[in-house]
């Protein structure tokens, strides 16, 4: 996660707005607070993989439709939210290797197209909300279901939240099944992503706590039962210069033991990072340092085999790759500019430059589900790329938005991964119906 979706975490909650702060008190009604979101998605997808690796290149379009009632009035409010999603493959085949967008058709290729349907019973206290169905999407450090495809990956089970006190976010869950963002199977496991084993279920806690509108804390941990626990801590802080500019640190760290029957084997690694942004007018200048203590990686979830979703909050997570294997250390240069303040509103630009070092699966035990990577120095590599992202910010066409995404990752011995070069352009326009 960038630091500036993490700010607008912490300003969210910090102003009160009504998604963090919404309370059972303010209630009008189950219909009455209804409402009916539609969005579309186009996504194309090339990644050009090197030394003899088969590309993969897709075109879909994606449709969603997402219903959230209001609670009914009362002590005890009730509701019910309920989404329909929709893909088609525009095209694909041909020779590429095409699981990125839609389901496996059993053949070696992909389905022309997928449609699926979830929902969840909710009550609320207060400013207390549980909610119980196959329809969840938790977003959080130690459990992130991804929504960069065609349609969003989903659990089943029981998710809590909590905003009873001012700048305090609190949450947990119950996870029992999920759905990939590239399945109609809405009873799959999670996965440990880089270990490719899985698990039937997945508990968190953890929360946020805005102390000013300068410095924000963040505590999670979760069990992925007979995989792993894993611990979370997080510390951003913003230091204003003079009303044009200022300096923001965030700190991420995540310490991961194994659990249970230890199914990806044995697992105690430390990793962290640091970063420092300065933003001055449209420009902020960012460097990072990020480290992974442990001979085995820095591994998060997945919702099915070869997936992986953003429960990595770590500074250097970048496009392609992560740059988390066993002892690694990178460094990050990234550079953002937001060109409404040039008279181009909704049009930002980024660019970065991360290279990894000191890569060592030397140590690891041989039967190590994570036994794919090189001995020490033999792993160096680095990824370059850039974001360009632009939206409609008034009339009929508001909330269009276009983005393009590339990147290139270079590794020297190609044990672990590979070299290659990625384009992703999606479209979105999202409309809300009532």
């Amino acid at each position: 996660m960038t630091l500036s979706k993490k700010r607008l975490l912490v300003l969210a909650i910090a102003t009160g707005s009504p998604l963090a702060l919404a309370s059972q008190t303010d209630s009008n009604g189950f219909i009455e607070d209804g409402r009916l979101d539609f969005l579309t998605r186009n996504l194309y997808w090339n990644h050009d993989r090197k030394n003899g690796a088969e590309d993969r290149r897709e075109w879909g379009q994606g449709f969603r439709l997402d219903y959230r009632s209001g609670y009914s009035r009362g002590t005890v409010g009730f509701g019910v939210d309920a989404s329909a999603y929709a893909a088609l493959k525009l095209d694909g085949g041909r020779g590429y290797s095409n699981a990125v967008m839609m389901p496996d058709d059993g053949n070696g290729g992909t389905e022309r197209e997928a449609s699926s349907a979830g929902a969840a019973v909710k009550l609320r206290i207060s400013a207390t909300e549980l909610k119980y169905g196959n329809n969840l999407r938790p977003y959080n450090p130690v459990f992130a279901a991804a929504d960069a495809r065609l349609v969003p990956g989903t659990a089943t089970g029981l998710h809590l939240t909590s905003n009873e006190l001012e700048g305090l976010s609190l949450e947990a869950a119950h996870l029992t099944a999920a759905k990939d963002f590239n399945s109609t199977n809405g009873d799959d496991d999670f996965h440990a992503a880089y270990a490719g084993v899985s698990t039937s279920t997945v508990n968190f806690l953890g929360g946020s706590y805005v102390v000013n509108d300068r410095f924000s804390f963040s505590l999670y941990g979760s069990e992925f039962e007979d995989i792993w626990r894993q611990y979370y801590a997080n510390a951003n802080y913003v230091y204003p210069i003079n009303e044009n500019q200022s300096l923001t640190f965030d700190f991420n760290l995540y310490k991961t033991d194994d659990e249970g029957r230890k199914l990806a084997g044995d697992i105690d690694t430390t990793a962290y990072s640091l970063a420092a942004a300065w933003s001055v007018g449209a420009h902020t200048f960012k460097l990072a340092y990020q480290k992974n203590e442990g001979d085995t990686p820095f591994d998060y979830l997945g919702l099915g085999p070869g997936t992986f979703h953003d429960s990595i909050y770590l500074a250097n997570s970048s496009q392609i790759v992560d740059f988390n294997g066993p002892n690694e250390k990178s460094w990050g240069l990234f550079y953002d500019l937001e060109l409404s303040r040039y008279g181009v509103p909704g049009l930002s630009i980024g660019a970065r430059y991360i290279k990894g070092s000191d890569v060592d699966g030397s140590k690891m035990d041989a039967m190590s589900p994570y036994n794919y990577y090189g001995d020490k120095g033999s792993e160096e590599h680095w990824e370059r790329g850039f974001d360009i992202r632009y939206a409609v910010q008034q009339g009929s066409a508001r909330g269009l938005s276009f983005r393009l995404r590339q990147a290139t990752h270079r590794i020297g011995n190609g044990a672990s991964d590979i070299s290659s070069d990625q384009v992703r352009l999606i479209v979105e326009y999202p409309y809300q119906i009532f």
